[in-house]
């Protein structure tokens, strides 16, 4: 059995049946592999219970314990393929904006927690001779950069797959009492405790640099006094400033409802590469510039864009090598600000540049165990209720937000990829959306295309297709103001 961590715990804890907590990615496939077959459902089966042995949060169950005294257990069990690969047809004519539509669906319902939480939809009725693969992991048992171990054990970089050493013998661990696991809850108290008391430390002293805390009166004030008390005991004369931006209050902001939207679009790579060239710059810094100049003229269509940037939310992983494949989570978040308020898209490239280094600076200065130690001083009993006072507080009108939306941008293969032999065309995350934080672009680098995932509540996120539609302008944009300056014109 493996004990859950409190912050893969709190993925648990946010699913109030209108938050869902998974980590997914859409493959659109060609529907024929080289022998002239057509993917189907036993051919997914048959490559997940091959690798099987190789993916361990795929066999992973929840063992809860009474009363809630502790946080739950992984049990490495049976699965039941039938149960968990399904298939389903779009509607004719079976175009993107009907994948994309019932790709939402699928993605707002949660998982049946009696099961491991992971499933997969064959999805036919494509045009172009196309299928579609959506793979939904529980962020309970995986991270963006686990989850995207995943699929690299379940893709292949030939259409003729790869040797699979056969798997041990497997005995599946035998599903625990009540009383057993009331006991385990009981004995890992003291544990806790003691955890808690450096995570106390840490979290107090930083309590301003916790994304979900900023916005809450007091909190700042709180944090730095704190800190200055710390520094002044351990004679350290280094002062941790809190980030200094603020968002501003929109309606994507608000509680969100328990349905979803979903806009794809991929833009080119080699022309994203070409501008961080140019301008010497990161792709990163370029992905986040589009995305800034994107929710610019979105907004400005609306008739919604406000005075002050806005701010974003963006997971940054903390695995470092050793902690690959163990799964779980690893994870923490920086806000950057958007500079939405710019006109100029050169000068907003050099806006975003400077906020992402900025805010990594800070990042970098505080513990990288932040997000975990801030979930290690709720005891388990209360983390349910703990969960939904911070929600509440996020989409409170009377405060500003943590952020305006969560921001991701995910490197990922330059090579084809391969399903059960059949070509990976195109690969698109399909993230999440909580209360306050009603909107999620995200962003997959494949071959060589931007993928890009655009998620929001059906009811708070107004033209969602029009915000996708904004990216290939800012792209066209870019590229005209690259023109437009030589090659000394750099961002300075």
């Amino acid at each position: 059995m493996r004990p859950l961590t409190s912050l893969d715990t709190f993925f648990l804890a946010a699913e109030d049946g209108r938050t869902v907590t998974n980590v997914s990615s859409l493959a659109i496939l060609d529907k024929y592999g080289p022998d002239g077959k057509t993917l189907t459902r036993k051919h997914l089966q048959d490559l997940i219970g091959e690798r099987l042995h190789l993916l361990a949060p795929l066999r992973w169950r929840l063992a809860t314990v009474p009363f809630g005294v502790g946080h739950p257990y992984w049990i490495d069990g049976e699965v039941d393929l039938d149960f968990h690969v399904r298939e389903l047809a779009l509607v004719a004519p079976g175009d993107l904006a009907a994948l994309e539509t019932q790709v939402a669906r699928l993605a707002e319902h949660p998982m049946d927690r009696s099961h491991p939480l992971w499933e997969v939809y064959l999805i036919h009725g494509l045009q172009d001779d196309r299928v579609a693969v959506l793979t939904k992991l529980h962020h309970a048992a995986v991270d963006g950069m686990s989850g995207a171990e995943v699929m690299n054990i379940l893709l292949d970089g030939s259409p003729d797959g790869r040797d699979i050493a056969p798997a041990p013998r497997y005995r599946p661990e035998k599903e625990p009492g009540q009383l057993s696991m009331l006991a385990r809850g009981l004995a890992a108290i003291p544990g806790q405790q003691l955890n808690s008391i450096g995570a106390a430390q840490r979290t107090m002293t930083n309590l301003d640099h916790v994304a979900v805390l900023r916005s809450i009166p007091g909190i700042g004030r709180i944090g730095r006094t704190v800190r200055g008390a710390t520094q002044l005991y351990q004679g350290d004369g280094s002062a941790l400033t809190a980030p200094s931006v603020t968002a501003p209050r929109l309606r994507i902001n608000g509680r969100i409802s328990p349905h979803r939207q979903l806009a794809l679009v991929s833009l080119p790579l080699d022309e994203v590469k070409a501008l961080k060239e140019h301008f010497h710059t990161t792709v990163n810094d370029v992905v986040v510039a589009l995305c800034t100049g994107a929710l610019r003229r979105w907004l400005l269509d609306l008739g919604e864009l406000p005075d002050k940037p806005l701010v974003g939310m963006i997971p940054i992983s903390v695995r470092t090598k050793k902690e690959f494949g163990t799964f779980g989570n690893k994870v923490s978040s920086m806000v950057a600000e958007l500079p939405t308020d710019e006109p100029n898209p050169i000068v907003r490239l050099r806006r975003c540049r400077e906020g992402l280094r900025e805010a990594k600076e800070t990042m970098h200065a505080v513990p990288a165990s932040l997000m975990r130690d801030a979930n290690d001083l709720v005891p388990p009993i209360l983390f349910g209720r703990a969960m939904g006072l911070v929600t509440t507080f996020a989409s409170s009108e009377a405060l500003a937000p943590a952020a305006n939306l969560v921001v991701s941008n995910v490197p990922g293969s330059r090579s084809r990829l391969y399903c059960a032999g059949h070509a990976v065309l195109e690969h698109y995350p399909v993230s999440t959306i909580s209360d306050s934080l009603g909107l999620n672009v995200t962003v997959f680098s494949y071959t060589d295309r931007l993928e890009i995932g655009l998620v929001g509540d059906s009811t708070l996120v107004e033209n969602l297709h029009g915000l996708a539609a904004a990216f290939p302008d800012e792209l066209k944009l870019l590229n005209e103001a690259q023109s437009a300056t030589s090659s000394e014109g750099v961002i300075q």
